[in-house]
């Protein structure tokens, strides 16, 4: 095995299929790695302010994060992980029957 060889992505690292809403936020990505997903969300909280400045755990959402968190005002910075839903082959996307 040559040392300039990529590894193959695995696990969190690993591009999947994504919802149409996870996919629009990404700037229309039919794949993504979670970790992918995260730096996204938080590029775009950064960019467009939306972390509470009085508690910075909060993330005050906006109509695009709406879609991605459903529908909800606020979601804590741990909460980020109720994106997994919008990844395919995720038991909660089966469940919620995700509509975008």
């Amino acid at each position: 095995m040559e040392a300039a060889e990529a590894k193959e992505k695995r696990g969190i690292m690993q591009p999947v299929p994504v919802s149409d809403a996870l996919r629009r936020f990404a700037g229309g990505a039919p794949e993504i790695s979670r970790v992918g997903a995260i730096k996204f969300i938080w590029a775009h909280i950064r960019a467009n302010g939306l972390q509470n400045p009085a508690n910075k755990r909060e993330i005050n959402c906006d109509e695009k994060l709406k879609s991605l968190f459903a529908g909800r005002d606020k979601v804590g910075m741990m909460e980020k992980t109720c994106i997994k839903v919008h990844f395919y082959g995720s038991e909660d996307a089966a469940v919620l029957h995700i509509k975008d």
